[in-house]
Parts: C-alpha cells; structure tokens; sequence
C-alpha cells in the first residue's frame, strides 16, 4: 500500500525522490536516515507520514543544522558500521543519494538490512546517457546529480542501475521495488540509460 504526500509545485521536480520514499514508508513508523544531511528528508517524512524518524551524519555542520530543525539525529561516520543498532530495530533504513561515498559499500548494505525490516537505496546512474557522452568526450561527467570535479568528489564508487541490480541478485536481496526518474519524470524505458536517479526498495531474502 502507498501513502500519498503532497509537496509544492516549486520543490516537486528536484524533490520527486522524496515523494516516491514516501510512498514506501508507512505511516507512524520507525525511520532510520543514514547519511541525513540537513534532515530534510526526515522532516519532509515526519509532517506528512507521522514517522518516529532518526539521522546519521558525519558532518559537524549538517548535524549542527538537524538539531537546530528539530531533528533526531546521532553524529558518526557510517564506515564504522551500525554495530549500534539492533537486529530489525527500524521498518526502514534510508541511505539518500551516499551510497556512491561509502567506501564499504557491500558492508554498509548488508548491515542496512539487517537493521531493518525494509531499506530504500537511492544513487544516481552513472550509466545516464548524459553522463556516457562527457566521458566519449574524455572528460569525467559533471551534472546537477553530480556537481563536483574529479578533484573534489566525495564520490567514490559509482556504478550504473546494471551494476547495483547484479550487486542485488548475487547477494540475494529482494528488490521489492525499483523507480528511476530524470528531472523528476519517471523513466520506464531503457532506465540505465535514461534515467540519471535510480530509487530501490529493498528486502533479505
């Protein structure tokens, strides 16, 4: 069952990851956000789904800007693990547009799903066809997506809606759901290479 949340006209293009989350996420529960940011995701999560809502972050002025908001929010760098969190602690776990930063990234995946009962991985595609004629051109893409040089990236491991779906069968995780969107419009054909934000809704098997 999904939920239906409105958003303004004037954030819905930049901002449609966020209602297709919100249609995965049930309404008052348990939401973990690894990676948070300035919280804006769990704020946008709590005034329309009600949900008890948590963030992770490393970065002192992100933390800084949650708890100004209002925000649960714990400070740590997510390469050291969710030790900290119990066995199926949350119905969901969020990782929002970082997965392409984590240096362990199968580790961090893995230890999402055993935290919580549902995850939702969201990343941008490297396979963009936008992204394929920068590099035929000899140069490493850069796109709204994607805004930093090769020099100042905090990217480290991209990978294309192929590559992740593989990630997925060879770990045997259930992709409960997949939506890929460019510029806010959902893209159903030819996804890997027309669509530049890839938005997963996974399950352990």
């Amino acid at each position: 069952m999904q939920n239906n949340v409105n958003i303004t006209n004037s954030t819905q293009e930049f901002r449609q990851d966020f209602a297709i989350i919100s249609g995965w996420v049930k309404f008052g529960s348990k939401v973990l956000d690894l990676g948070c940011g300035d919280g804006a995701l769990l704020q946008f999560l709590r005034s329309g789904l009600e949900v008890k809502g948590y963030g992770v972050e490393k970065d002192d002025a992100n933390w800084l800007t949650c708890m100004n908001n209002g925000v649960n929010v714990i400070q740590m760098d997510l390469e050291d693990g969710l030790s900290g969190f119990e066995d199926q602690s949350f119905d969901t776990v969020i990782l929002s547009q970082t997965l392409q930063a984590m240096h362990n990234t199968e580790g961090i995946v893995l230890e999402m799903l055993r935290v919580g009962r549902e995850v939702i991985v969201t990343f941008p595609n490297f396979g963009y066809w936008r992204n394929r004629v920068q590099i035929l051109s000899g140069n490493m893409p850069v796109s709204k997506i994607l805004p930093y040089q090769w020099f100042d990236t905090p990217n480290v491991h991209l990978c294309t809606i192929n590559d992740f779906d593989e990630f997925c069968k060879n770990h045997k995780i259930s992709v409960l759901e997949r939506k890929v969107i460019t510029d806010g419009n959902q893209i159903d054909f030819m996804p890997n290479f027309l669509g530049n934000l890839a938005i997963y809704r996974l399950k352990a098997n």
